[in-house]
């Protein structure tokens, strides 16, 4: 299946504890279906202290389901993701405004 969403891209949280946040995409695992967007769904992970790290309780972005996101369009507003052909190219578009997404 085609990247419906990729790093860099802005997106809204449909469900969950981060509902109606949005963020941008640091990295997508397209596996298993999750990405990481951030400062978003965040959990608190203790580290050790090293000989050249500090240590203590470190947030960290954990991935989120690709279902559970929306690309964020021009006018700010969450919405799919299509594919059409311009000029022999493959782009991605926002369907709800029809702009091209990958220019």
């Amino acid at each position: 299946m085609a990247a419906k969403l990729k790093k860099g891209d802005t997106v809204v949280v449909l469900t969950g504890k981060d509902k109606g946040k949005t963020g941008e995409i640091q990295s997508v695992d397209p596996k298993a279906g999750k990405a990481v967007v951030e400062g978003l769904n965040m959990a608190i992970r203790h580290q050790r202290q090293g000989q050249n790290t500090q240590g203590g309780r470190v947030p960290l972005a954990m991935p989120i389901d690709l279902s559970n996101l929306s690309y964020v369009d021009a006018n700010g507003k969450a919405t799919r993701v299509g594919f059409k052909d311009q000029d022999g190219k493959k782009v991605r578009y926002a369907k709800t405004t029809g702009d091209v997404i990958d220019a």
